[in-house]
């Protein structure tokens, strides 16, 4: 953790994971309090078999949880690979900074069905830095060849 980028991406990465691993709580939480368990066995335990069902909400957030899980993952990839690039630190951070708030923005919107466009904003603005860094990346690695 000598570099300050992969310390400030190593930040914004935890933060990241705490997200998602926050989004499989309230699904578990939905779960218990909808009644709507996707395995029999839970659902026995929990008062029968007529709770082995869907809830909307319980799909809402795992659908927030699996986008999650789309985005954040490949994020991380690809921010492990550019922070060892040794980018101007500003820019890195800024990268990493509105990835975040653009992934926290999304699952806000996803959860609480905020109106339309908030969530595809939210992911779009979150994949404008992902691009710029796979560009980097790219053209950091070409240069090598």
């Amino acid at each position: 953790m000598d570099g300050a980028v992969f310390a400030c991406f190593s930040f914004y990465g935890t933060l990241l994971i705490l997200k998602m691993y926050s989004l499989a709580v309230i699904t578990g939480q939905l779960r218990l309090r909808r009644k709507a368990f996707a395995n029999p066995e839970d659902a026995l335990r929990h008062g029968g078999l007529a709770y082995h069902r869907t809830d909307p909400d319980v799909e809402r957030s795992r659908r927030a949880h699996r986008n999650d899980m789309e985005n954040i993952f490949p994020f991380l990839f690809l921010g492990g690979i550019y922070s060892l690039m040794e980018p101007n630190l500003y820019i890195a951070h800024v990268h990493f900074l509105v990835f975040f708030v653009a992934r926290v923005v999304h699952s806000v919107a996803y959860l609480c069905a905020l109106k339309a466009p908030t969530r595809s904003l939210a992911y779009t603005i979150g994949q404008i830095p992902c691009i710029s860094i796979a560009l980097q990346i790219l053209v950091n690695v070409a240069a090598r060849w």
